[in-house]
């Protein structure tokens, strides 16, 4: 732990938040059980489970958006009841969520004071204190870019940075992030790490949730495990494992996260020859029926546009692509892609892969209009039909196929988006960080369905940045390097000095 946090702890100080015993339901089903954490100031605390597990109704309670039914929260040792997040923020509780509430057409200092009271003259801003203002915040966090530049023109970091300025500019003495890496490169990772140290040691106490548990492991001081809306230990970080962690958020052991690899046909479902676009450079590439293909490769290898050429999201400036025999012309689009059998699970589910104001069923059903009509009028019977299969074969955890996607948790997101593609029966599904901010259990559930595809004859492409991943999930793996296949190779037997030295254009031989 932190030399502030352990010794926070050993003379008595009071938490910088707790939550004792807190129970929160949602029409007679119990969300949160006697849930219990404890976060000391100058600590950044882990707070893990799978998705549904109760970690975001915690903070909804902690942050005054949800009342809870019973139990406390406690702020410096004394009980505090917040009426509304706001409350919560003059009480210097802050939540940062994945999808940061950043104003993109306002400048960098007008949303790191977004919602404060703005420095004026004679009742007209004072631009000039209110850039003076925001700078001051940004600096404590070592960033230095303009105040003046509109935030939709920031990298996702310096977003990210924005939107941590902003709480500290409340006077935030509890900062709660929950996946905050998601989008980031390692090189940006690696400055959000740097900077959540340094307000560590400024005593500020962080509440830090995420799906990487090596980045856990590198960063946290404690961490806290939740299961089924119930808080199942609290623990130092050095006194614990990831096999030990994931263990205990599954209730099973880490090695079952990957099922068993089955022999791949021989026969090619898939021709990539001499491919071309704006990075990817004459990649050229087969894959089998029923195979699980890999690709890896830093960010900017051009991995992703790879993809989005292949289901026709995006035009090629060369070469075929060759579906069972079938060529997919250039610049097809993705309606043509679509009906030569191949389906794209993109990256971006909550922008690309779902209308998150509609519900289950109609998402599934956009993307299968031919499946549900008759005679050119849509069935509500065939809609429902192909709703609750996809539910029940992808055990999507809803109220109902009629509740909004946008209501649902980030894997149960993910699954909707999986549903509505295998729908279609696609003969090859292209997965683009197909576990991406998914808790563990449910990265399990889609590995044993990626499996089960591949085993009935679906050949899947999976794009994944977590080396570890395409090893335990593939039978082969391509590495790209600046825009070109660099290595090709089995999965068994692979290891992450091998896939790196092809990611960094070195020679292996």
């Amino acid at each position: 732990m932190s030399a502030s946090a352990v010794a926070g702890m050993s003379v008595g100080v009071a938490p910088a938040l707790e939550a004792i015993d807190i129970v929160k339901s949602f029409d007679g089903v119990h969300a949160l059980k006697g849930v219990t954490l404890s976060v000391q100031p100058g600590e950044i605390h882990a707070l893990l489970g799978e998705n549904g597990a109760g970690k975001s109704t915690l903070i909804k309670v902690v942050t005054g958006l949800y009342a809870p039914d019973a139990g406390q929260i406690r702020r410096n040792g004394e009980g505090v009841e917040f009426a509304n997040v706001r409350a919560a923020h003059k009480a210097g509780i802050v939540a940062l969520y994945q999808e940061l509430s950043i104003v993109p057409t306002t400048s960098v200092a007008e949303n790191v004071l977004l919602g404060e009271q703005l420095p004026s003259r004679a009742g007209i801003v004072d631009g000039r204190a209110l850039r003076r203002r925001a700078r001051e915040q940004l600096l404590r966090l070592n960033q230095n870019f303009s105040t003046r530049k509109l935030a939709g023109d920031l990298s996702p970091v310096q977003q990210t940075m924005v939107a941590v300025a902003r709480a500290l500019a409340t006077d935030a003495r509890v900062l709660i992030l929950d996946e905050p890496t998601a989008s980031l490169t390692d090189t940006e990772i690696r400055e959000v790490f740097t900077v959540l140290r340094s307000l560590r040691e400024e005593g500020v106490a962080i509440v830090y949730v995420s799906h990487r548990l090596e980045e856990v492991f590198e960063l946290c001081d404690r961490l806290t495990i939740m299961r089924n809306g119930e808080t199942i230990t609290t623990s130092n970080v050095a006194d614990t494992t990831i096999d030990e962690v994931i263990s205990t958020m599954v209730g099973r052991s880490a090695g079952s996260l990957y099922p068993e690899r089955h022999e791949t046909s021989t026969e090619v479902s898939l021709v990539v020859d001499g491919l071309n676009g704006r990075r990817v450079k004459n990649v050229s590439f087969t894959a089998h029926v029923g195979e699980v293909l890999g690709i890896g490769g830093l960010a900017g290898s051009g991995r992703s546009e790879l993809l989005r050429i292949l289901a026709g999201a995006q035009g090629s400036k060369g070469g075929t692509i060759t579906v069972d025999g079938q060529v997919i012309p250039h610049r097809s689009g993705v309606a043509r892609a679509l009906a030569a059998g191949v389906a794209l699970v993109p990256e971006e589910r909550r922008s690309q892969g779902v209308l998150l104001g509609s519900s289950i069923q109609d998402n599934i059903a956009l993307a299968n209009i031919s499946a549900v009509s008759r005679l050119g009028w849509m069935s509500g019977g065939r809609i429902a039909d192909l709703a609750k299969r996809g539910m029940t074969d992808l055990q999507i955890k809803a109220r109902s196929p009629r509740q909004p996607v946008g209501e649902l948790s980030g894997g149960n997101q993910q699954k909707v988006v999986l549903a509505k593609m295998l729908a279609r029966q696609p003969k090859v599904l292209l997965m683009d960080e197909p576990t991406r901010g998914i808790d563990v259990g449910t990265k399990a559930e889609i590995y044993r369905l990626i499996r089960e595809l591949a085993a009935t004859g679906t050949t899947v492409i999976a794009v994944s940045s977590e080396l570890p991943e395409l090893i335990g999930m593939c039978d082969r793996i391509l590495i790209m390097h600046e825009g070109s296949i660099a290595g090709d190779v089995p999965a068994e037997g692979a290891d992450d000095e091998l896939l790196l030295s092809y990611a960094y254009g070195r020679s292996t031989s």
